[in-house]
């Protein structure tokens, strides 16, 4: 299996949303509405809203690619943010948010998670700010365990909506490592 990271084009929209169905639904509590989750990947995840999403200044989507599919991927924003549950848990500022994380169940252990997570955080620190936070279900202990191993931190909740429920989720920051702007 050859994998390979790189940032996504208008031309991987389809592709895009071919993954985030089958990852999506991963990240939702036990006990989450088919149809919620259904709806929720028609209206935020399709090939249109990818497409839109990429074009979107301060936008980054990364893709894991391997051989002739996405298996993987994940989208750095640069915007802060607006929610004040989110405001008020985080200690770093300015900050770039983690988005989105989501790899493909047979991905799951071999190294590919880790992979694109050392990519994402490459490109979140190329924007010269001090952190990065996520969001991240609360009953999703895999991804806890995994964002926990690489170096992010619980600092506060906050909510999600999916369909008509709220879901609680963990916001998780990391400090980055500050990058020399010296060109000697």
């Amino acid at each position: 299996m050859t994998i390979n990271i790189s940032t996504a084009t208008v031309r991987d929209a389809a592709a895009l949303a071919d993954c985030a169905a089958v990852t999506f639904p991963l990240a939702c509590p036990p006990g989450s509405p088919p149809e919620d989750i259904q709806r929720h990947i028609d209206t935020h995840l399709s090939p249109e809203r990818f497409a839109a999403t990429i074009a979107l200044p301060g936008h980054t989507v990364l893709c894991l690619r391997e051989e002739h599919r996405i298996a993987g991927w994940s989208m750095v924003v640069l915007d802060q943010p607006s929610d004040t549950d989110v405001l008020a848990a985080l200690s770093i500022s300015p900050i770039v948010e983690l988005s989105k994380f989501y790899v493909r169940p047979d991905h799951h252990g071999r190294g590919s998670a880790g992979a694109l997570m050392a990519a994402t955080l490459d490109l979140a620190g190329q924007s010269g700010r001090p952190g990065v936070w996520l969001g991240v279900n609360q009953e999703n202990a895999r991804a806890i365990r995994f964002y926990s191993k690489n170096g992010f931190r619980v600092v506060g909740t906050k909510r999600f909506r999916l369909g008509d429920r709220f879901e609680d989720d963990f916001i998780m920051e990391q400090a980055l490592p500050a990058r020399s702007t010296s060109t000697a």
